[in-house]
Order: structure tokens, then C-alpha cells, then sequence
């Protein structure tokens, strides 16, 4: 047996695990087939060498093209809520194929698809490969392009959803932006103590380098992100006022290559999470929206 067919073998012995992830994700079984189809084609086009755990890797695949898939259904403004949670009972499949079948009896009804058609396509992943198939936020994190932290907070937010627990209040984006503005402020100031009062005192900022993809440079605590702060002050001053994936945050030197993107986690009206990205791959997959300053 030559490697092509050991993977194809292989693939083969998980093509239901993997539809079944899809299927979660998509709330369609034929948009799950042509999940799992293009990741096979990944998987043919892939050197194999230094996958460890293939059904792991293969689960990341999956997740990955079911993400892209979801924003491209949202990109398109569809509104795909009746048709495809019941696509699979408006379409049975012969009734002896037992993937088929198990797909509909399982605890997956189309209650529960509804409540994730309504989900964030990052809190919809983040839920779906965590909570249903044990997927560490490790592993997560890089496929919604967040930190581990803000994987889970996805998830954390899907799970209350589909719980049927009373979720918080929306968050207020005026007093999440006026933080974000005292934050420059006091960056551009060079008011260290300014700095330290907008900042929760166990605060993580991650640094994202172009140079140096998938890296990242790590600060924690009020006091040692403030005084890394202070030397954002060229930063501070051609930043602008944005929503990044929905939250207020800057950005940096707009339309020139270099440009960057800072991006913040916020609780109880002070700042948790700073994360600065310059990488181009990551800039490129982050939802932008300039606000009026």
C-alpha cells in the first residue's frame, strides 16, 4: 500500500467524525460533504510528514473550511436559517445508511441548529469543536485567529446561548470606545498613571510581529503593560478609531504597508486584553470597520 492510499484509508476511517463536525458547523449535510471533500483535498495536497495526530489535523481542516464557509454565507447576506436547519428532513437519504440516520436521531436537532445559526461564525467554531468534540482552545485559537483566552470567551458566550441561560447585558460600546480613547490619551500624555487606571491589574497585551508569524511577545500586569504603553505614543498618535471583529479598538497608519491593528477585551469598563498585530495574514482576516472620530 503506497502513502496516497494509507491516507485515503485513513481518511475514509474518519469521514464520519468529520461530516459530523461540519454538519454541526453548517446545519447542512450537503455543505458538510463539500466540507469534508475539500479537506481530503488538503489533506492530498499536504506534506504528511509532520502530522502527529492526523484525525486532530484533519478536525482542524474541517473547522477551518466550515468558518470560511459561514462568512462567505454571511458575506452573501443569506438568510439561511429555515433552509438549511431543515434541509436534512426535506431530503432524506436512503434510510439504510446509518451515518444518515444517526446524523438526525443524535442529539443535534434542528432546536439546537437553530440557536447556532444565530451564533457569531468564530462562537459558532469555538462552541462546536470545544464543546462537542473536545477540541483543546490551544488548537482553537489560531483557527479564529484569537488567543486561547478570547477562544474560550467564544465559546463561553455560544454556550449561554445554547443553554438557554439569560445572557448579559450587549456591551456597551460608547464606554468600551471612551476607555479605548483614555487608554490613547494617556499613551499619548505619557501619563503612566492614567495608563494603570483604564488597565484591569491582571491585563495580557500580545504583540504579533510580521517578521516572526504565529509568534507572539507576552506582557501581563497593569504596570508593565502601562510602561510598554508609553512607548506607543507614535502609535497613540495616527491611531483611529475602529471596530475590530466587532469590538472598538485602532488602527494604526492606515493605507501605508506597514500598517497595525490593536484589539481589546474589556471588563467591567476597564481593559483585560491587548492584542497588537501587524502580521499581515491575521490583519487580512480581521473584520474592520473605521468610526468617526
Amino acid at each position: 500500500m503506497d502513502e496516497r492510499e494509507w491516507l485515503a484509508q485513513r481518511f475514509e476511517e474518519n469521514r464520519s467524525h468529520l461530516r459530523a463536525v461540519a454538519y454541526r458547523m453548517l446545519g447542512s449535510l450537503s455543505e458538510a460533504d463539500d466540507a469534508v471533500q475539500e479537506s481530503w483535498l488538503r489533506l492530498s495536497r499536504s506534506d504528511t510528514d509532520d502530522i502527529e495526530n492526523l484525525v486532530g489535523w484533519l478536525t482542524t481542516i474541517v473547522g477551518r473550511v466550515c468558518l470560511d464557509m459561514l462568512r462567505s454565507r454571511r458575506a452573501r447576506r443569506e438568510d439561511p436559517l429555515e433552509a438549511q436547519v431543515t434541509e436534512p428532513a426535506l431530503e432524506p437519504e436512503d434510510g439504510a445508511d446509518p451515518e444518515h440516520q444517526a446524523l438526525l436521531a443524535d442529539s443535534v436537532g434542528l432546536a439546537l441548529l437553530v440557536v447556532l445559526e444565530t451564533l457569531d461564525p468564530a462562537e459558532r467554531l469555538a462552541f462546536v469543536l470545544h464543546d462537542m468534540f473536545a477540541v483543546p482552545f490551544e488548537e482553537i485559537a489560531p483557527i479564529v485567529d484569537r488567543s486561547p483566552a478570547a477562544a474560550r470567551q467564544l465559546a463561553s458566550r455560544a454556550r449561554r446561548r445554547v443553554q438557554g441561560v439569560n445572557t448579559p447585558p450587549a456591551p456597551d460600546l460608547t464606554r468600551q470606545r471612551e476607555v479605548v480613547e483614555a487608554f490613547l490619551s494617556a499613551a499619548r500624555g505619557g501619563d503612566f498613571d492614567a495608563l494603570v487606571a483604564v488597565l484591569d491589574p491582571d491585563v495580557v497585551a500580545r504583540s504579533y510581529a510580521a517578521d516572526r508569524p504565529g509568534a507572539s511577545t507576552v506582557l501581563r500586569g497593569a504596570a508593565a503593560v502601562a510602561r510598554q504603553a508609553l512607548t506607543f505614543a507614535q502609535f497613540a498618535k495616527s491611531a483611529e478609531p475602529a471596530l475590530v471583529d466587532g469590538s472598538p479598538g485602532v488602527v494604526a497608519d492606515r493605507g501605508k504597508p506597514g500598517y497595525r491593528v490593536m484589539s481589546f477585551g474589556f471588563s467591567d469598563h476597564v481593559i483585560t486584553e491587548i492584542e497588537v498585530i501587524t502580521d499581515p495574514a491575521r490583519l487580512g482576516a480581521l473584520e474592520l470597520v473605521l468610526l468617526e472620530a
